[in-house]
């Protein structure tokens, strides 16, 4: 099976490593070129999206956000042949998500949105959790490639819904990150060792992967980005984007919501989401 990819970056990368490793035949479209160049000289480089979605039964992509993607389904649905896949591991809005099929369903090819959680760990070891939208009757070719990819993979329902499933783990995720950061707050206006409160609360009812993970970053002061805090408010965009379609509130997001616009205001976008704990320290400055 001929797999297209386009988007090379932290989680395309390993991702594109993992199908060469299955025996999958390669191919890419970048649109910096030099960023296909680790690849090994086998992989067949297509000079544009809608070459490349004329060369393979299934195009993945990976990028950015919700205009990126759009901007490819454009193109990919002029070259792909009927009932060839577009499928988008990128995380953007379930409504475009759902457009973006319906304009696939006339052409007689498919689109599923298949957004994956996990981050680069996640990628590099092939363990990512894919939540996927699109016809049931496509499992059976997609079940083989996203066995390749990830650890937990689930149909969730039509085309939007693995969008869906993203700004609900979106949502939760980083709530916990904001509430992470609220205690170790809380802790230190107390005068107490957050490190050493972390490692109790791991222990207990409150204990989680982000506590892990971003309560330790906060421990210790080390906001590298795990994921960029920019991705984290663009996403959270989206699940504020999708409620207010649904007309439904969701009060803890929209506070979440006023914390990332704080601190991309801030200038701390490209750092750690973890950031959200010098928000409240600036604030309470």
């Amino acid at each position: 099976m001929r797999i297209g990819y386009v988007g090379l970056g932290g989680m395309g990368a390993p991702m594109v490593g993992h199908l060469l490793a299955a025996g999958y035949e390669i191919h890419v479209w970048s649109r910096r070129p030099a960023c296909a160049d680790f690849l090994p000289p086998a992989v067949v480089r297509a000079a544009s999206p809608t070459e490349l979605a004329r060369q393979c039964e299934i195009v993945c992509t990976n990028v950015t956000g919700t205009a990126d993607v759009d901007g490819l389904a454009a193109q990919l649905i002029e070259g792909l042949a009927p009932d060839s896949i577009h499928v988008d591991f990128s995380t953007i809005a379930p409504s475009t998500a759902r457009e973006i099929a319906a304009r696939y369903a006339q052409r007689g090819s498919h689109f599923v949105d298949a957004p994956v959680s996990g981050g680069t760990a996640g990628a590099q070891t092939a363990t990512l959790a894919i939540m996927w939208g699109g016809r049931q009757a496509l499992a059976s070719r997609l079940d083989p490639l996203f066995r390749c990819l990830g650890k937990t993979i689930v149909r969730v329902g039509e085309a939007g819904a693995g969008q869906v499933a993203k700004a609900c783990n979106q949502l939760v995720m980083v709530a916990a990150i904001e509430a992470s950061a609220e205690a170790a707050h809380l802790a230190q206006a107390a005068g107490v060792d957050f490190a050493k409160v972390r490692t109790a609360l791991l222990g207990g009812s409150a204990a989680s992967r982000v506590l892990e993970v971003f309560g330790g970053r906060m421990a210790v002061r080390d906001f590298t980005p795990g994921v960029e805090a920019r991705l984290h408010h663009k996403d959270f965009a989206a699940v504020l984007a999708e409620a207010a379609q649904q007309a439904i509130p969701l009060p803890v997001a929209a506070t979440v919501m006023q914390q990332l616009d704080a601190l991309m205001a801030a200038g701390w976008g490209m750092v750690d989401t973890g950031r959200l704990l010098s928000v409240l320290e600036k604030s309470h400055d």
